[in-house]
C-alpha cells in the first residue's frame, strides 16, 4: 500500500499593528505620529484601552489608569474608544485573510491565525514555508491597499512559532522563522515568549535560574519538579514544537463569578472583598487554560431585581487578578452602579484568547 507523504504545516500569525490608535490615526490625519492613548481622558475617571507605539515609548499601556498615563506621556492625545469601528474594522480584515483561501482561526479582534499548509506544499517543510511568502505579502499589501492600516505577519511550522514570529519586527513586519533555525531561533528570548509561560511560572523558572529558551532546552532536569505537568509541553515548546491545530468554531468564551448576599448591601468593604475573590477566582482559571481575556463585565443586581451590566474591551488581554479587579472596580464606580444596595455582584471576563507575549526587543 502506496504511504501518503507528509503535509508540511504552513501557518501564518496575523497581527494588526496597535489596531485601536491606528484606526483613529488613519480616521484622523491630525492624530498621525502624535502619542495617541484611546480611553477616558484623565480628568475623569477611567482606564487605557489601547496605546500607539509613539505613546508606548513612555510606558503606556492597556488597563492603566488614564491619569497615571497623563503623567509618564504629558502630550497624550486622548480619543474615546470606539468599538463598533473596531469590529466592524475587524470584520473586514479577517474577510481579506479569508480570500487567501486558507483555513482562519480569528484570536481577537486584532489578530488571527492562517493555515495554508494545502496551499503551499513543496518538497520539504521549509520549501513549503518560503512557498508562502508571496502570499504574506500579498496579504499585508492588501490591508494597507484596502483598510490603510499595517499588519506583522510571522511565519512558521506551528502556532507557536508563527506568533513569536510576528512580534519580532513590529510594526509592519514580515518574519519566517524555518525549521532548521527554530531551536537556535529561540535561544535567546526571554521564557515569557513562550506560549503558557505567564508572570508566575516566569518567576519560578527564574528562581532556577533559568532566564531564557536556551536556558530551558539546556535544563537537565525533569521541569515537571518546577512547574508541574506543564513541563512535559514546556520542553516541548522550547524546543519549537508545538502540535496544537486551528480551532475553527467561533463560540465566544467567558469566565465568570457572582454573589447574592443574604441582605441587600452598599456596604464597600464587603462589595470589595466579594470582587476581589471573584477576581481571583478568574484569573486562577484563566491561568489554568493559560488564557487571557480581553472583555471584563461587571453585573448588578438590585432589590427590586433590576439587573444592570457594564463592560470594557480592551486591545491587550489581561490574565492578572489585580488588573480584573481594578476593572471591576472602574466599571462599578464610573457608571454610579453602587447607588443603592445591591442584592447580587458578579465578575466576568470573555473574548478568551492567547495572552499576547512581550515583544521581543532583544531581536
Amino acid at each position: 500500500m502506496a504511504i501518503s507523504p507528509a503535509v508540511h504545516r504552513v501557518i501564518f500569525h496575523l497581527d494588526m499593528d496597535a489596531f485601536y490608535a491606528s484606526v483613529e490615526q488613519r480616521d484622523n490625519p491630525a492624530l498621525r505620529g502624535k502619542p495617541v492613548i484611546v480611553g477616558s481622558p484623565p480628568t475623569q475617571r477611567g482606564v487605557v484601552c489601547a496605546a500607539s507605539y509613539e505613546a508606548r515609548k513612555f510606558g503606556v499601556r492597556s488597563a492603566m489608569p488614564s491619569v497615571a498615563a497623563a503623567r509618564l506621556c504629558p502630550a497624550g492625545v486622548f480619543v474615546r474608544p470606539r468599538m463598533d469601528q473596531y469590529r466592524n474594522e475587524s470584520q473586514r480584515i479577517m474577510e481579506l485573510a479569508a480570500q487567501t483561501r486558507a483555513l482562519v482561526e480569528p484570536m481577537s479582534i486584532d489578530e488571527a491565525y492562517l493555515d495554508l499548509s494545502a496551499l503551499c506544499q513543496a518538497d520539504d517543510a521549509d520549501a513549503s514555508l518560503l512557498k508562502s511568502l508571496p502570499l504574506a505579502r500579498e496579504l499585508k499589501q492588501r490591508i494597507l491597499a484596502q483598510r490603510h492600516l499595517t499588519a506583522s505577519v510571522g511565519i512558521a511550522a506551528n502556532k507557536l512559532l508563527a506568533k513569536i514570529a510576528s512580534d519580532c519586527h513590529k510594526p509592519d513586519g514580515l518574519t519566517l522563522i524555518a525549521e532548521k533555525d527554530k531551536v537556535q531561533f529561540l535561544r535567546p528570548l526571554p521564557v515569557r515568549s513562550l506560549y503558557g509561560v505567564g508572570k508566575v511560572t516566569e518567576q519560578v523558572l527564574n528562581r532556577a535560574g533559568i532566564e531564557n529558551v536556551g536556558d530551558l532546552q539546556d535544563y537537565p532536569g525533569d521541569l515537571r519538579a518546577l512547574v508541574g505537568s506543564f513541563g512535559v509541553k514546556l520542553s516541548q515548546f522550547a524546543l519549537g514544537v508545538d502540535d496544537r491545530p486551528l480551532e475553527l468554531d467561533d463560540e465566544i468564551r467567558s469566565i465568570s463569578g457572582e454573589e447574592t448576599f443574604l441582605e441587600d448591601t452598599e456596604d464597600r468593604r464587603v462589595l470589595s472583598a466579594c470582587l476581589q475573590t471573584q477576581a481571583a477566582d478568574i484569573s486562577a482559571q484563566l491561568k489554568r487554560h493559560r488564557l487571557g481575556a480581553h472583555t471584563v463585565q461587571v453585573k448588578v443586581r438590585y432589590g427590586d431585581f433590576t439587573t444592570l451590566t457594564r463592560q470594557i474591551t480592551l486591545e491587550d488581554p489581561l490574565t492578572e487578578a489585580s488588573e480584573i479587579y481594578r476593572l471591576g472596580c472602574f466599571l462599578l464606580g464610573r457608571d454610579k452602579l453602587v447607588s443603592k444596595p445591591l442584592r447580587l455582584l458578579g465578575l466576568a471576563v470573555a473574548s478568551l484568547r492567547e495572552p499576547i507575549g512581550q515583544q521581543l526587543t532583544l531581536l
